[in-house]
């Protein structure tokens, strides 16, 4: 079939906390067999909290895998068979401390397609009612409210790199446009 490949054989070569590595072999259309190398991730959620006066309430945080903070929407990783919208209604009470009145599905982004399953399911949250954080453990966060006009602009200069934070802080934009029309 045309635009497809049939897995014949999967090595799993390493199982961590958060990631499974797996090598496999593929079919192609052509018939010839090819190695793929794939990180397997139980997926991810994160929500753009959006304040009544139009401010996103982000978060900076250490990202060892690239030795600096960043500057991210809340998120988190979903646990195997969790539901990605009381995950994600779960990472804005535990990273923002906000419930919301208002909690709606922006789609999925598929963060790295050649080679990790992960996808990071994203919303919009509004109606926002603050209380208490409770970080995980070993969560170390800031607590940022910028206002959603500046931090697109910061997406678009490049100041925001996570793919999730830009993808969901665009649709929102986008959205709120089309609301004001």
């Amino acid at each position: 079939m045309h635009l497809s490949e049939k897995t014949i054989d999967k090595k799993t070569v390493f199982t961590g906390r958060i990631v499974t590595v797996r090598t496999d072999k593929a079919e192609l259309e052509d018939g010839t067999v090819a190695d793929r190398e794939l990180v397997i991730h139980s997926g991810g959620v994160c929500v753009v909290p959006l304040t009544k006066e139009g401010e996103v309430i982000m978060v900076r945080q250490f990202r060892y895998a690239f030795g600096e903070p960043l500057l991210e929407i809340p998120a988190g990783k979903l646990e195997p068979g969790e539901e990605h919208r009381s995950a994600g209604l779960r990472e804005l009470k535990e990273e923002t401390g906000a419930e919301c009145e208002s909690f709606v599905y922006l789609g999925v982004c598929y963060p790295s397609v050649a080679y990790l399953t992960e996808k990071i399911h994203m919303y919009l949250a509004r109606g926002l009612e603050f209380g208490e954080t409770s970080p995980d453990d070993g969560e170390f966060l800031d607590i940022i409210r910028i206002p959603l006009d500046e931090a697109v602009k910061m997406v678009l200069d490049n100041k925001v790199p996570d793919a999730k934070t830009q993808i969901a802080l665009l649709k929102t934009k986008a959205i709120l446009d089309g609301e004001n029309k």
